[in-house]
């Protein structure tokens, strides 16, 4: 592989956690800290939105980001022939 496959491929990845990061962030500090108060106008099974996030859907997110990341890296490596047979 050539260094320039090697940075687009990098560059790819990088996107992707970039991506992941992002939304992780938001939901566990932003909906959990910044924008609690706002969320807890709405409740969910009884429980206030800006709690829940705190507590449980920011781990939610979290694990369904982990499989996204799984997934796409896994799209990512065939397009850029790297995968694993």
């Amino acid at each position: 592989m050539n260094k320039e496959k090697r940075l687009a491929y990098w560059r790819a990845n990088l996107r992707l956690m970039g991506f992941c990061l992002t939304i992780w962030f938001v939901c566990s500090y932003g909906f959990g800290i910044l924008f609690v108060d706002q969320l807890n106008m709405f409740h969910i099974g009884g429980i206030k939105l800006g709690f829940w996030f705190a507590q449980q859907g920011s781990i939610y997110i979290f694990v369904l980001l982990i499989f996204f990341y799984a997934w796409r890296m896994n799209r990512i490596d065939r397009e850029h022939d790297v995968h694993e047979d």
